[in-house]
């Protein structure tokens, strides 16, 4: 209501002023009020009229709802932002933990790399220590083979040379003497 009456206020103080400032020139008048009253009788009924039919706090009332529905917009956005900055921290997070697995996997496979070279170089070695040993010992066979053919072979020859000598320097009364020598050790 106080705004009203200060807007009736300012309005007859504006119809003062016209009419102040129009003094000068003789201007018609209804009922004896100049036209800049009218004007300003028509504004503060215009007024009245609105603040009997409440336009006032039905405007106030739409500019509250306005403000809450900005607020609700507001509180929904920092909601999203919080949620999303939640989202973010999640996922940065298991970047990072996918980072390490990564890395740890990593090492692991070079480690196990690792090993399978040295088992395999082990290996190697000791399957080239088999190898030679196993030449080794076929050498010495065949060399022992060898060795035991020629003995085998020079004992024949030995055996045919020495039969062959003995049928050429004994005849049958040597070999009498040699018997009959043989017996008389016994």
């Amino acid at each position: 209501m106080a705004d009203l009456a200060g807007l009736l206020v300012l309005a007859a103080g504006a119809a003062h002023h016209a009419a102040e400032v129009h003094h000068e020139v003789a201007e018609p008048s209804a009922l004896g009020l100049a036209p800049g009253a009218w004007v300003a009788l028509s504004m503060a009924v215009l007024i009245g009229i609105a603040v009997y039919l409440k336009v006032p706090k039905a405007i106030t009332g739409g500019l509250d709802k306005a403000i809450a529905d900005i607020r609700n917009q507001l509180d929904e956005a920092k909601a999203l932002r919080a949620e999303g900055e939640a989202l973010r921290k999640e996922y940065a997070d298991k970047i990072a933990n996918a980072e390490r697995d990564a890395a740890a996997m990593l090492d692991h496979a070079r480690h196990e790399a690792e090993a399978i070279v040295r088992k395999a170089e082990s290996d190697t070695a000791d399957l080239i220590v088999r190898r030679e040993k196993m030449a080794t010992d076929r050498i010495a066979a065949a060399e022992l083979a060898a060795v035991q053919e020629l003995r085998a072979r020079a004992a024949d020859a030995a055996a045919t040379a020495a039969g062959a000598l003995i049928r050429a320097r004994h005849d049958a009364g040597a070999d009498k003497s040699l018997v009959d020598q043989a017996i008389a050790e016994l």
